[in-house]
Order: structure tokens, then C-alpha cells, then sequence
């Protein structure tokens, strides 16, 4: 009953309701795209090519990633990926290079040329990884239909339309996305990744279901249903620092002189550690062919996959979290860390809480990683294996808490309960 109660009271709010039909709307309008192959695409062949993707590989990852429009050789095959790579070398040229740091601190019109910046890196990208997508995945299966009485054209004829094609297809999944940011609900981007993602589960429980007998599989659910849980917890865990301000009287007011906190994520950096991760598993690849470093289900690989987790989350941690600059922050406004003394102290104070913290989670991330080659391990289908962890559960964990905190502030601007019996959803606030 709560729950047909909470159900109404979103439907009552009319900029609610619109926004998220709006976001339905364009969600599914890039599923559909998702179908559409290329021009020129034999669909017959394409059995032998999308049989390709079903392994554990990182071509594989990012097949899941696209809702399988990656191994379809669609239209959105690339997905927001060459957005997502060109989003990354833009946050860490803001970091290293002073003329990207200086519009990182300029407020609104610093975001706005930051995010131009991002757009024309992502057409570089593209222009890349479209040729590489074409060369070595779609000419590689012979899908491209040469000598039949659909099109008749050559492998080089084919090649510069479909880059076309692939470029607008992501530059277009790109202005979904930020539609969905202005006047949808959630991030748009992240909506877009996590739809692609949703859209195998089915799929991916219909053929465990099919695979397993009855109670192992309700063994599997209540186990997936478990490690969801810790991710949120863990996702949605802070370690408070409190932070007292001074009074300041300013005529006949008074300001300051009340506790607040910074709130420090346990998992600061999120996915991206397992991004980079993964990304760098194709060098083992490269020295040798060994399945035990090649394959998602090799132990050399899984070794050197939490290694390099624990690693990234270090650095991406210590690039995102400054505690110079929250230093700065608590000094400017009057603040202080009971008990630490304003400058060298807090910044260090900082960094040892930050350093602290970060080892829980590293390893948690690193556990993450591996949880769906221990799936598979246990005779679990590959694409039901994806979503006992590694960025797809990460990714679904986050995009569904950041939606339904947005919702919950619809409601209860609106004087409406929260989302939870008990009130609020806990743990971001």
C-alpha cells in the first residue's frame, strides 16, 4: 500500500510525471536505435560475429555496456563509450594543465567550454575507435554484404559512410543524454549505460533459469539480491569529519558558530578504477597467450585485475579528493577541525582519514571485480555472471540511487513522504 501511495503521489506532481515520461520516451527511442543496423550490414551473418561477444573479454563488456548494440554492428554501436573516454582525459588535463585547471574554477562558463572541449575530443575519439570497430570486429566477420543484390559494395566503399554513420550515432546518443540531464530526470549519460546494461538481464535470467535447476537458481537470486545490498552500503558509506565555524555578528545578525560535517565516500572514485583496470587487461594479452592471463576465468589475470584496482582507486582518489583546497575552504569561511589546527595540520588530518578509508574500499572495489569470474567459476552463465559485479552492478547501483534522490526531492518539496517507510533513503544525506 506505501507503495501505491508513493506511486500516486509522483503521478500528482505534474513536472514530475512529464519529466519522466519525457526520460521513458527518449530511453526507448535509443533502444529502437540500438536494432538498427548499418548500412550495408548483411543481418544473417551477424550470428557468427554476435557468438563473438558471449565470452568474458573486454569486447565482450562492452557488448553489455550497449545492450548488445556493439556485437549488432548498430548504428549506436559505440554507445557514450568514446564520450566517457574523452570525459576522463578532460578531468585529468584539468589536473595537469593550467589552462584546463583555470576553467575548472570558473564556474558555469568554465563548465559550459569544459564540456565543448569534451565534444570535440569525443569526435577525435571516434574518429579512431569507428575505423577500429569496423576493421577489426564487422570486416573481420564477413558480415559486410559485397556480391549480393542488397547494396553490392567493396569492403572500401564501405568503410567511410559507416564511420559517418558511427560518429553521429554516438554524437546523437550524446544529445539524448543531455536532454534527459535538462529536462528529464537523473543524468542522462548514466541512464543511458545503465538502460544498456538492464536491457541484457532478462535475457541473461531467462537462459540461467533455463540452465539451472529451480532451487539453485533461487540459491543465485538470493546471493545477487545480497551482493546488491553490500554495494549500496558501501557505495552510500561516508566517514563524517566534523567542521565547527566560528560566530560572526554582522548587525543585528549572527552567523556561524554551528557543527557541520564533510562527508568523505568510502568509494570516492567509483567506477573508474575498474574502468582503467580493464582497459590496461589487454596488455597480458600482448605478452602471452596464456588463458590463465587472457581469460576473465584465468587466475593471472584476476591477480593483476586486483592489483591494478587497488592501485587506481589510490590515484583516481587522491586526483578527485583535495584536501588542500578543503583546507582552504574551512579556513576562508571561518571553519575549523575540532582539535587540528587550521592549515598544515587539517590538510594533513585530511589526507590521513582519506588514506585510511580508501583501503576498505579499494578493496572492496577489487572484490567487486572478481565476483563475476567467481560466478562463473560456479557454472553460472557469462551474461548473468556480469551482474554479480564489476562496472555493471556499480554503475545500476549508482545511476538507480542518484534517480531516486531526485524523485524523493520532488516529493518531499511538495510536503509528500519520502521513498522509505522510515523516510529519506539513508546514507547521502
Amino acid at each position: 500500500m506505501k507503495f501505491i501511495d508513493t506511486l500516486k503521489n509522483i503521478y500528482k506532481i505534474e513536472e514530475l510525471r512529464k519529466r519522466i515520461l519525457f526520460t521513458l520516451g527518449l530511453l526507448l527511442i535509443y533502444r529502437l536505435g540500438s536494432f538498427v543496423t548499418l548500412p550495408g550490414v548483411d543481418h544473417e551473418a551477424l550470428s557468427n560475429m554476435t557468438q563473438s561477444f558471449n565470452d568474458g573479454s573486454l569486447l565482450g563488456l562492452l557488448n553489455v555496456f550497449s545492450g548488445g548494440a556493439f556485437s549488432q554492428a548498430s548504428i549506436f554501436a559505440l554507445g557514450v563509450m568514446p564520450y566517457i573516454t574523452a570525459s576522463i582525459i578532460i578531468q585529468l588535463l584539468g589536473i595537469m594543465v593550467p589552462y584546463f585547471r583555470k576553467m575548472q574554477r570558473e564556474g558555469e562558463s568554465g563548465r559550459r567550454k569544459m564540456n565543448q572541449w569534451t565534444r570535440f575530443l569525443t569526435i577525435a575519439v571516434l574518429l579512431l575507435q569507428a575505423p577500429a570497430y569496423l576493421g577489426t570486429q564487422v570486416l573481420r566477420w564477413d558480415v559486410v554484404e559485397r556480391n549480393g543484390d542488397f547494396l553490392g559494395i567493396t569492403h572500401g566503399e564501405f568503410i567511410i559512410p559507416a564511420v559517418i554513420v558511427l560518429i553521429a550515432g554516438t554524437m546523437f546518443i550524446m544529445w539524448l543524454g543531455e536532454k534527459i540531464t535538462d529536462k528529464g530526470i537523473g543524468n542522462g549519460v548514466s541512464l543511458i549505460i545503465m538502460i544498456g546494461i538492464v536491457a541484457r538481464l532478462p535475457q541473461a535470467l531467462w537462459a540461467e533459469a533455463t540452465s539451472s535447476n529451480v532451487i539453485l537458481f533461487i540459491v543465485e537470486l538470493i546471493f545477487l539480491a545480497l551482493v546488491f545490498m553490500l554495494a549500496i552500503a558501501i557505495v552510500q558509506a561516508v566517514r563524517r569529519i566534523p567542521v565547527q565555524y566560528a560566530k560572526r555578528i554582522v548587525g543585528n545578525k549572527q552567523y556561524g558558530g554551528v557543527r557541520q560535517y564533510i562527508p568523505l565516500k568510502l568509494n570516492a572514485a567509483n567506477v573508474m578504477p575498474i574502468i582503467f583496470a580493464q582497459a590496461l587487461m589487454f596488455i597480458p594479452g600482448l605478452i602471452s597467450n596464456n588463458p590463465a592471463w587472457t581469460s576473465i576465468n584465468g587466475w593471472g589475470y584476476n591477480v593483476a585485475l586486483v592489483v591494478m584496482v587497488i592501485a587506481f582507486t589510490y590515484f583516481y582518489t587522491a586526483i578527485i579528493v583535495n584536501p588542500q583546497m578543503m583546507a582552504d575552504d574551512m579556513k576562508r569561511n571561518g571553519g575549523f577541525i575540532p582539535g587540528v589546527k587550521p592549515g598544515k595540520s587539517t590538510v594533513k588530518y585530511i589526507d590521513d582519514v582519506m588514506t585510511r578509508i580508501t583501503l576498505p574500499g579499494s578493496i572492496f572495489l577489487a572484490l567487486i571485480t572478481v565476483l563475476p569470474a567467481i560466478a562463473m567459476a560456479f557454472n553460472i552463465n557469462t551474461g548473468f555472471a556480469y551482474f554479480f559485479g564489476g562496472t555493471s552492478l556499480l554503475i545500476m547501483v549508482g545511476v538507480v540511487l542518484d534517480t531516486l534522490k531526485q524523485i524523493e526531492s520532488y516529493l518531499l518539496m511538495r510536503h509528500y513522504d519520502g521513498l522509505m517507510k522510515t523516510g529519506r533513503i539513508q546514507g547521502r544525506y
